[in-house]
């Protein structure tokens, strides 16, 4: 017998906390509030972008390297609202924190809203086991500086679950990202 996947997400939550806060519904805009929606949607969850972010600078002329990176090519923001430079990029963090379990892997994809405006939203699978709250990329493809808004819908996390549980998960390998909370840069 099969069950319709927002009960699914429903039961995952229940059995082993895999969204904190979780919203059972998708909330969208109303008379009173305009937003861009967040929460359980058809075959997923769209997740919220919180109000910390690490916008991407290049005054420092330094180079890109993920083996070492330097931390003084972000600039912190804290705010309602972050507005990223034409050409570039800023790191977020979700809202919510996940616990995913042994037997799922999570995909995610930006939402359409802000694909329309060019603004890319990347974010690697979630594996199994692996629990924190997930680092957003958002990459402004624009000539344009691009808006981005905490506290609303930035991404749709899709799952899917396996027959059986994987033989070794991210929690098993010590996984360098395992646990994280805030935005996280790049580690090795």
């Amino acid at each position: 017998m099969s069950i319709k996947c927002d009960e699914w997400i429903r039961r995952m939550v229940a059995k082993y906390g895999m969204i904190e806060p979780f919203e059972p519904h998708l909330l969208r805009s109303s008379d009173k509030q305009q937003r861009i929606s967040y929460g359980t949607s058809s075959y997923g969850y769209d997740v919220r972008c919180a109000n910390e972010f690490k916008v991407f600078t290049n005054i420092n002329s330094t180079i890109v390297d993920p083996k070492a990176f330097d931390v003084r090519s972000f600039v912190d923001v804290c705010a309602n609202e972050c507005i990223i430079p034409p050409n570039s990029f800023a790191l977020a963090r979700t809202v919510e924190y996940f616990r995913i379990p042994r037997d799922v892997l999570v995909i995610c994809l930006g939402k359409s809203t802000y694909a329309r405006c060019g603004i890319i939203v990347n974010v690697t699978p979630l594996e199994p086991e692996w629990e924190g709250h997930v680092t957003l990329e958002f990459s402004n493809t624009t000539p344009l500086p691009a808006r981005i808004y905490a506290d609303e819908g930035v991404a749709q996390l899709l799952f899917f679950q396996a027959d059986e549980i994987c033989k070794t998960s991210y929690r098993d390998r010590q996984g360098k990202y395992q646990g994280q909370t805030g935005v996280t840069l790049p580690k090795t």
